[in-house]
């Protein structure tokens, strides 16, 4: 492990319930009573959730009996534990080290920072759907995410101004109760940002940032240009011995018989018959002419 990550050498610090909304309300509150750092949640099925602090080993004791005191409050199984100084070997392989804690510090800020937060779980979808519907008709809040630990537990979560969020998880109550079966309740008035950070939120909501285009003006450089080799005159074709010598028989072979074929075709032609010429008649002296 990096010897230069500061959760080295902290204490870990493990609350576990049977609600999402118990605990949310338990790490916020853990956070709020020491100076501890929320890793994250570990949610194994049937309910089960568990909230993953890091700090000193006094502060994570702290935190841990803190948490334990108010998941009590709420009549649900608890199970903790504080386990200074934990191994290399358990932060590479569990995700409960410093990996886990990276990973959230590098998110964006919500949109929904310092807004309060209120989760209503019940025992079913529908009545967690009808409970969401009567929260968002009662108050003016904003449905961020719902989320299922298994078991049939789901919750809604709602933001908004800690009066909206109170009516609205008031007015969810009863709907839930009607529908179904409601399981737990948390009004947080304030999130801190380990806590905003850590909890789920729809991708609707999630603003993708998009790169900058900035206009880069590209100077073209003309490329000189290429001198292409002189292309070789093509030698004149050289006809083998054979071919030279039969070409002047071949020729005058032709001129004979073209003369024979002239000559056959005169002979064959008939002359052409002479023309008779008439020549004038003489004139005969007029019968009525007087001798001199």
């Amino acid at each position: 492990m990096n010897r230069q990550d500061p959760y080295v050498d902290s204490a870990l610090g493990l609350v576990s319930t049977q609600s999402f909304p118990a605990i949310v309300g338990t790490a916020d509150m853990m956070l709020k009573s020491s100076g501890v750092t929320l890793v994250g949640y570990e949610m194994i099925g049937g309910g089960y959730c568990t909230a993953v602090v890091r700090g000193g080993i006094s502060d994570v004791r702290l935190a841990v009996e803190v948490g334990a005191d108010l998941v009590e409050q709420f009549g649900m199984k608890v199970s903790t534990i504080v386990i200074p100084r934990p191994m290399p070997n358990l932060d590479a392989v569990l995700p409960i080290g410093s990996k886990l804690a990276a990973m959230i510090g590098n998110q964006g800020t919500s949109q929904f920072r310092n807004m309060a937060v209120g989760l209503l779980e019940t025992r079913g979808f529908p009545a967690m759907v009808a409970a969401a519907d009567a929260m968002l008709k009662s108050a003016d809040v904003t449905l961020t995410a719902y989320h299922t630990i298994g078991d049939g537990l789901c919750t809604a979560i709602v933001r908004g101004t800690v009066a909206n969020v109170a009516m609205a998880v008031d007015v969810g109550m009863q709907e839930a109760e009607r529908v179904g079966e409601l399981h737990s309740v948390m009004v947080i008035p304030r999130a801190l940002d380990d806590l905003d950070q850590t909890l789920p939120i729809a991708s609707c909501w999630v603003e993708e940032l998009k790169p900058l285009q900035i206009p880069i003006t590209v100077k073209e450089v003309e490329k000189p240009l290429v001198a292409l080799p002189e292309l070789a005159k093509p030698e004149p074709l050289e006809l083998p011995a054979q071919v030279e010598k039969a070409l002047p028989e071949a020729q005058a072979a032709e001129f004979e018989l073209a003369t024979e074929e002239k000559e056959a075709l005169e002979l064959t032609q008939p002359e052409a018959p002479l023309e008779k010429l008439e020549l004038p008649e003489p004139e005969s002296p007029p019968e009525n002419q007087e001798e001199s």
